[in-house]
């Protein structure tokens, strides 16, 4: 099969790229940046998703597209827009033209908005509460018409995924527990927020990918089988450090306002919805994805993040403050960073 990966020189395309030439597939990964650790037997077109003289001519030939491109929360909100929206249709027009017999589209559980049910299923309502949700939500839409029109289209809804690689807010956590510093919580840390390890979300995709046509062309959401609240997760991560640190308690009303100001001043790289989603728990049912598609996450909460943890300070030889553009870089801490004098 020869698959066309979008955003190859992400996170999660990046890890894809490398799978699936692995598993022996013909694999052509696109991205804005050069792909700086694809494997040899991978070729990579640097370009815009937006493109579409570029598209066509990338998936002349492709069997399968996998669209992982996509933008952060924290880009603004014109460019969220275009990247995901925009890009999205752009990428199923040159499918749709050059015949490609399967899409798999990346989404988010961020389509949900800030469900209070949970566990949340894939007919829960998209309920967008910001940029990136409304944008995630109007690109599966697209999808949708897509798939309606005769495309074999699986949608994959991924919470949060965590591996070595993977910084954005876990390097704050990360510096802050090798430098033997407590760590804040809002209140007690109770809540209940799942996550999924990268290797589970790239075994989802191939999964996908291999289906039955019947199987693949549906809605799924992905994410760890075993997880439990976000203060045991922290925990974890700085008693691996070794210093002795401890999740400290902030109360949640005046430092979600506090947080709140510092985001909204463009002070802070945190945005509104995860702070919000951390004060309710949020995680998602994944019965369906373990029936019907026969998802098997083998890594819980824990074990992604102190893995991920484990790579960060082996691969650490400097105090690197990254632009925080992709989910590689770690985001700048901005006002955030001066709290650590209390901590």
């Amino acid at each position: 099969m020869n698959v066309v990966v979008t955003g190859a020189a992400g996170m999660l395309g990046s890890y894809l790229v490398r799978r699936l030439a692995a598993d022996g597939y013909e694999v052509t990964g696109l991205d804005l940046r050069d792909a700086v650790d694809a494997p040899p037997q991978a070729r990579h077109v640097v370009g815009d998703i937006r493109d579409a003289k570029l598209l066509h001519e990338t998936l002349s030939g492709a069997d399968a597209v996998v669209h992982c491109a996509a933008a952060l929360p924290t880009y603004a909100d014109g460019e969220i827009r275009s990247v995901i929206v925009d890009g999205t249709r752009s990428v199923l027009s040159a499918a749709r033209d050059n015949k490609v017999e399967r899409f798999v589209h990346i989404s988010s559980t961020a389509v949900y908005g800030l469900p209070k049910i949970v566990p949340t299923t894939e007919d829960h309502p998209r309920e967008p509460v910001d940029p990136y949700s409304r944008a995630k939500a109007e690109a599966e839409q697209a999808c949708e018409q897509f798939r309606a029109a005769g495309m074999c289209l699986p949608i994959l809804r991924p919470k949060t995924f965590v591996g070595p690689g993977r910084m954005g807010l876990f390097a704050m956590l990360f510096e802050w527990a090798e430098e033997g510093r407590d760590f804040p919580v809002l209140g007690r840390g109770d809540v209940r927020i799942q996550m999924l390890a990268m290797d589970d979300l790239v075994d989802g995709v191939v999964t996908a990918l291999k289906a039955a046509d019947d199987v693949a062309n549906d809605t799924y959401n992905l994410a760890a089988a075993s997880f439990g609240t976000i203060r045991e997760d922290f925990q974890a991560v700085l008693d691996a450090a070794g210093h002795g640190g401890r999740v400290r308690s902030l109360p949640a009303r005046p430092a979600l306002a506090a947080l709140s100001v510092l985001q909204k001043t463009k002070l802070s790289p945190v945005y509104g919805r995860l702070l919000h989603k951390l004060m309710d728990d949020s995680f998602v049912s994944i019965d369906k994805a373990t029936e019907r598609l026969g998802f098997r996450p083998n890594l819980s909460n824990q074990d992604a993040i102190l893995r991920t943890f484990a790579w960060w300070r082996s691969e650490r030889t400097e105090k690197v403050e990254g632009s925080g553009r992709t989910s590689r870089e770690p985001w700048k801490q901005g006002a955030l960073s001066l709290a650590k004098v209390f901590f």
